[in-house]
């Protein structure tokens, strides 16, 4: 976000947006961009919604929209295809705006729509990306990857401002050359995306489950009766995500096996 905005500019993103829901404030307290929120649709930004932004460079009394922020895969475990992130770019470009991808799941994406990372990413024509590799196995390694260059111009300095220069920062690093050198990217989110199937099908096999929204990556949603709402949360960490609808959230990781799913379920 500082690399793309200046002080005054703001980011778009959804109302559930990882970003505007849990990260305590810091996007805007460390960057000083405010965040506008619109509400998701099954978890994506609506397309509409950049047409209907007040972009002035006139006006100093309001922010100036300048950066879309995407979860890929979303909150929600939903998917956005190739031609949905065209769309969204396109939009967003004609209006002097860039594209941020926020993709701690994008592996787990591109394994659901059978792509390469480039085909989410520099192809259809994403600015800037967050690409995540600790939920997918590797230990504390991310990595911001510029896809338009003059934005990478001052961030070495941005990354020392932030804290987040680690001194042995090649231990992190070396994580990602078998991660995309040897393919395990596919392996370990082909497997958490299995076995996130496979808990969706056991989940809907219940009387009375509801299953929300579509398994796309390696989330599940499911609103479950009694008593196996109790009894799943006691026997997995799934998370609350709404009081209100008891609306539970299951992760799938690398390291899931077929036995672990299905211990969920023994009577």
């Amino acid at each position: 976000m500082r690399a793309a905005c200046r002080p005054f500019e703001a980011v778009v993103a959804t109302n559930i947006a990882h970003i505007n829901e849990d990260e305590c404030g810091a996007p805007e307290y460390i960057t000083g961009n405010k965040l506008l929120t619109f509400p998701h649709a099954n978890g994506k930004l609506p397309l509409d919604v950049i047409d209907r932004l007040r972009i002035d460079y006139k006006d100093p009394h309001r922010v100036v929209p300048k950066l879309i922020s995407l979860t890929q895969a979303t909150e929600l475990g939903t998917v956005y295809n190739p031609e949905e992130l065209k769309a969204i770019t396109k939009a967003a470009h004609a209006r002097g705006m860039l594209v941020h991808m926020d993709g701690a799941r994008l592996a787990n994406a591109a394994m659901h729509l059978g792509l390469e990372l480039k085909e989410l990413t520099t192809e259809v024509g994403i600015d800037v990306l967050s690409f995540g590799g600790t939920k997918n196995g590797l230990l504390c390694a991310e990595a911001v990857v510029f896809l338009k260059d003059d934005l990478a111009e001052h961030f070495p300095f941005l990354r020392k401002q932030s804290m987040q220069l680690a001194s042995k920062m090649r231990y992190l690093s070396s994580q990602f050359l078998p991660y995309l050198g040897e393919g395990l990217w596919k392996e370990n989110a082909a497997q958490a995306n299995a076995m996130a199937q496979r808990l969706n099908g056991k989940l809907m096999a219940l009387p009375g489950a509801v299953i929300p929204f579509a398994t796309e990556a390696n989330e599940v949603f499911a609103i479950l009766p009694e008593p196996w709402a109790t009894r799943l949360r006691e026997r997995a960490p799934a998370y609350l995500w709404d009081a209100g609808s008891g609306l539970l959230r299951f992760v799938c990781s690398f390291d899931t096996t077929e036995a672990d799913v299905d211990s969920l379920f023994v009577e």
